[in-house]
């Protein structure tokens, strides 16, 4: 079961925070606030080591859930041993950096405003439309070969969701 967080947001701003049943309180001689909801969200999931959800009740009523996950762990890249670089030629050397600069990512951004400070956003690559029936339900038929066209070509567009404030943007990838 994953640990949940309830945050109330009082009338003046501030939040009141519970992990499962006890109150977090906030760093010595400060407040939990909108400000603070990024570090807040890095003590409730400690530096993003663990997975919890989140509960927030705004003032006016609203409620808002979201899960933020633990980031992944990556492993670092084993370094060469002293006997594999002695063996290694100037030219092996090269095509060793000339192979990993060619896997580097081609990083495009895309940006967008009025998230709540730290929440977890949510980036979309938009591969197709469609339209709602008469009841509300849309349905989606997704070609898995057009998505790889889609995604090796950089083409499209994004969304970015924010989980807890519900803000999207869409915008054009060029």
């Amino acid at each position: 079961m994953l640990p949940h967080a309830v945050i109330t947001v009082t009338e003046t701003g501030a939040l009141n925070v519970t992990l499962d049943g006890t109150d977090v309180p906030p760093p010595e001689g400060e407040a939990w606030t909108r400000g603070t909801f990024g570090p807040l969200l890095d003590a409730l999931t400690r530096d993003r080591t663990i997975t919890v959800r989140i509960e927030v009740h705004e003032s006016d009523g609203s409620v808002f859930t979201d899960v933020i996950r633990a980031r992944r762990r990556t492993r670092p890249e084993p370094p060469d041993t002293q006997a594999e670089t002695e063996n290694k030629t100037e030219d092996d050397r090269e095509t060793r950096v000339k192979s990993r600069s060619k896997r580097r990512p081609d990083l495009v951004e895309v940006t967008g405003e009025g998230f709540v400070p730290g929440e977890d956003v949510a980036a979309a690559v938009i591969v197709s439309h469609t339209d709602a029936t008469s009841t509300g339900h849309a349905r989606a038929l997704l070609d898995r070969r057009r998505l790889r066209s889609l995604l090796s070509d950089g083409g499209g567009e994004v969304i970015l969701f924010g989980r807890i404030s519900g803000t999207i943007h869409v915008r054009r990838l060029s």
